[in-house]
C-alpha cells in the first residue's frame, strides 16, 4: 500500500467532516502482521486527522480479520448510545489472522455494528510505488516494440517508455479493467462483511477514487 499512502494520509478530514459529523467520535487502527491501536476514541478532529496523516508503511502481513475483531472490542467498550460503525480502508485480502471471518461477522452483528468498506487497489498501489530512475535501453530495432501495449491503448513510443518506467496512465488502465472484468469476487471478505451488516462496500480502481468513496459513505450514513 506504500504507493497509496499519500492519498490515504489526506483522508483524515473526510473521516472527521463527512463520516463523523459534528458530534462523532473515532478511534484509528492500523494493521499488518500485527494490529496497532493508533488512536483511542476521541472527538478531537485534529487528533483524528493527525493519526491518519501519520500512518506509516508496515510489514507485508494482512491481519484484516484481527483488526476488525479489535475494532469490535473497542466499540463494545463505549457506553454511549451512539451508532457503532467500522470504516475499513484496506486491500480485500487477509492472511495469518487468528480470527475467522464468520466469527467476526457474528460478533459485529451481535454488537449492532455496521461495516462500511473501501477496497484499495493493489494494482494502483504498485503503479504509484517507487520506480526505477532510468529505463532500460530498448533491445529491439527502431519502430518496433519489445513490450505488449497497455490493454485498451494504442502502442506508441510514449506508451512503450511508460511501460518500461511503470509510469502508465492508471485511469485508462482502470477504465479498461472495469469494462473487461469477467469475474465478480464473491469471496471478497470486505464485501461480505459490509453486506452482512447492511453497510456499504465501494471498490476503488485508483487513488483518485478513494476520496469520492468516503464521500459516498458519509452521505449514506447521514441520510439514514
Amino acid at each position: 500500500m506504500e504507493g497509496l499512502l499519500p492519498t490515504i494520509r489526506h483522508t483524515g478530514i473526510l473521516l472527521t467532516q463527512d463520516v463523523l459529523g459534528p458530534d462523532g467520535e473515532a478511534a484509528v487502527i492500523g494493521y499488518s502482521d500485527e494490529v496497532d491501536r493508533l488512536l483511542d476514541f476521541t472527538s478531537d478532529d485534529d487528533a483524528i486527522e493527525k493519526a491518519v496523516g501519520n500512518i506509516q508503511i508496515g510489514t507485508s502481513g494482512t491481519h484484516l480479520f484481527d483488526a476488525l475483531s479489535q475494532a469490535v472490542i473497542l466499540l463494545r467498550a463505549r457506553s454511549s448510545p451512539r451508532r457503532r460503525v467500522i470504516v475499513v480502508l484496506a486491500e480485500a485480502a487477509n492472511s495469518g489472522s487468528e480470527q475467522k471471518l464468520d466469527h467476526v461477522i457474528r460478533e459485529v452483528q451481535i454488537s449492532d455494528i455496521t461495516i462500511y468498506a473501501v477496497r484499495l487497489s493493489s494494482i494502483a498501489a504498485e503503479l504509484r510505488g517507487p520506480q526505477e530512475e532510468a529505463a532500460t535501453p530498448s533491445a529491439t530495432p527502431p519502430g518496433t516494440f519489445a513490450l505488449p501495449p497497455v490493454p485498451g491503448t494504442p502502442q506508441t513510443p510514449t506508451t512503450e517508455a511508460q511501460l518500461r518506467t511503470g509510469n502508465i496512465n492508471i485511469g485508462a488502465l482502470a477504465v479498461w479493467g472495469a469494462k473487461h472484468a469477467t469475474a465478480h469476487l464473491h469471496d471478497n471478505p470486505m464485501e461480505i462483511a459490509a453486506e452482512a451488516t447492511e453497510g456499504l462496500y465501494v471498490s476503488t480502481f485508483s487513488d483518485s477514487s478513494i476520496e469520492p468513496a468516503l464521500d459516498k459513505i458519509g452521505g449514506e450514513l447521514h441520510a439514514q
